[in-house]
């Protein structure tokens, strides 16, 4: 399958879920997003590491880091492989020098270490064409909410569905028209819940 690779764009505050951020990432060379929804505490490990902050303490993130280094391991690259129910899937590659492993891993965490080991980032082209997000218009990047996020304190959410949204009452046009203006209000995490009812509903 075509890998194709994406890079961090965006990270900010969830405008619809309590204790949730938005992580953006995108297609390289390409005008595709992939709107991913992560928790407080995998937001705040990867806005830290993008802002070089060093805490006080290692964080979860860190400490593998460090295990890592110490027994000469590497992460070479993370690969979105596959989405299944608005839920992403990712995997660690990982080499001693001698063999590579693949580890499975939830994607923000495989994000928080992606950027700790300048590993490269990657998905599919089956994922990117059924999740992501078409954007028109300049390139843009928004990480202005970094520097807050990296210091919120550790915090758990719970997912809500579509339906608390409001969304599960909408017809199909109405969706699309909705998923239309988030775009073009560069909305992106609203955008995602809109764009995942379509698709359980056989919608692309």
């Amino acid at each position: 399958m075509k890998k194709v690779k994406l890079d961090i764009v965006g990270l900010s505050y969830s405008q619809t879920q309590s204790g949730a951020y938005a992580l953006v990432l995108g297609e390289v060379n390409g005008r595709r997003r992939l709107p991913i929804i992560i928790g407080a505490f995998e937001a705040q490990a990867i806005a830290i590491e993008i802002e070089k902050m060093t805490p006080s303490r290692p964080l979860t993130h860190d400490l593998f880091k460090s295990l890592a280094d110490t027994f000469n391991l590497s992460i070479q690259e993370i690969i979105i492989y596959n989405l299944v129910d608005g839920v992403f899937y990712a995997k660690l590659i990982c080499t001693d020098g001698r063999a590579t492993h693949e580890i499975d891993a939830r994607t923000s965490d495989a994000i928080a270490l992606a950027v700790r080991f300048n590993a490269l980032i990657y998905t599919y082209e089956f994922i990117l064409a059924s999740a992501g997000i078409v954007i028109e218009g300049n390139d843009f990047l928004f990480l202005e909410n970094m520097d807050s996020i990296a210091k919120e304190p550790d915090a758990d959410i719970t997912p809500s569905s579509s339906k608390s949204q409001g969304y599960g009452d909408l017809t199909l046009e109405e969706l699309q028209l909705k998923l239309q203006q988030a775009i073009a209000d560069e909305a992106y995490e609203k955008a995602a819940r809109l764009r995942d009812e379509l698709n359980k509903r056989g919608t692309s």
